[in-house]
């Protein structure tokens, strides 16, 4: 019997330099959204719910690392995230099936019911893969983009000069918040105090990329805004306590986000949004936002 060439292990330390490598080549052909720089791929790897040693396997293959799968765990809501890609000509090799064994006794161990993978609806590839290895399609989120130079600017004005940035010590009222707005959306674990502060710690973000509307002294709602590393604004997220829903607050947050965004230089505006949130893409469709592409979510459960 033929030796394969190819070691499936942990990564190591040692490794970085060369997964910085791969990981962007990954993400510049086959896009989802992974950070693209050593700072922030290092970022990525250090956050709270993810181990280095445990949760990110590499593919060698003599010596050279050709592939990886990733797992973050969100065990609030039983699943496990995953992201595997491997270069292309060491594709059909028997190495998909091999991977997901391993990803499936990590989740198993977690005690996750379900494993999650997201690509880009245009990657015929990839959904073909995961479609033979017993994945289904369950939800489609839409990528939106504005061109800020058609917005409304004094709208947008008019809506920051409402709001007020997040102050130092508002984590927990935040996380809060956060908590209270998504429970019951798809896809959304309940986050932490320590996952909050991690999130607004990275360094492309700060705490004045987070908007928020108030009522009197009580924080109704929130839009949390980002530069890319590219320069394109993002909206990120956007939430308002189930109390003051239906009242304008949504609009007035973008609005918000949106003028936040286009002080700090952005001229384009980016976000995914779930396609079954109907009020949510009827808000942004009002404001211009217009359809550039579709990611599709995979799910297959944990056996």
């Amino acid at each position: 019997m033929t030796k394969s060439p190819y070691n499936i292990r942990n990564y190591r330390p040692a490794d970085f330099n060369f997964f910085v490598l791969l990981y962007i080549e990954a993400e510049r052909q086959e896009p989802i959204g992974r950070p693209v720089t050593p700072q922030a791929i290092a970022e990525k790897l250090s956050h709270p719910d993810f181990s280095t040693e445990r949760d990110l396997l590499v593919v060698e293959e003599t010596g050279e690392i050709i592939g990886f799968v990733d797992m973050l765990p969100e065990l609030d809501i039983e699943r496990v995230i995953v992201d595997c890609w491997l270069r292309p000509e060491h594709r059909r090799k028997g190495l998909g099936g091999k991977l997901l064994n391993f990803t499936m006794k990590r989740a198993g161990k977690l005690g996750a019911r379900f494993l999650h993978v997201n690509v880009r609806e245009d990657n015929a590839v990839a959904g073909n893969v995961l479609s033979k290895l017993g994945f289904d399609c369950v939800r489609r989120f839409l990528e939106l983009r504005l061109d800020l130079n058609k917005a409304d600017r004094q709208e947008m004005d008019r809506a920051f000069c409402k709001c007020r940035h997040l102050r130092e010590g508002e984590e927990e009222m935040l996380t809060q918040l956060q908590n209270l707005s998504f429970a019951g959306h798809w896809g959304y674990n309940p986050n932490t105090v320590e996952a909050m502060s991690y999130h607004i710690s990275l360094s492309h973000r700060s705490s004045k990329d987070i908007v928020l509307a108030c009522e009197e002294d009580e924080v109704t709602g929130y839009c949390w805004t980002e530069i890319t590393s590219g320069g394109q604004g993002r909206i990120f997220m956007i939430g308002s306590a189930p109390d003051y829903r239906s009242k304008g607050i949504g609009r007035k947050l973008l609005l918000a986000g949106l003028a936040n965004l286009k002080n700090k230089g952005a001229n384009e505006v980016w976000l995914t949004v779930d396609s079954e949130n109907k009020a949510a893409c009827s808000l942004y469709e009002s404001i211009g936002f217009e359809l550039q592409t579709n990611y599709l979510w995979y799910e297959k459960s944990v056996d």
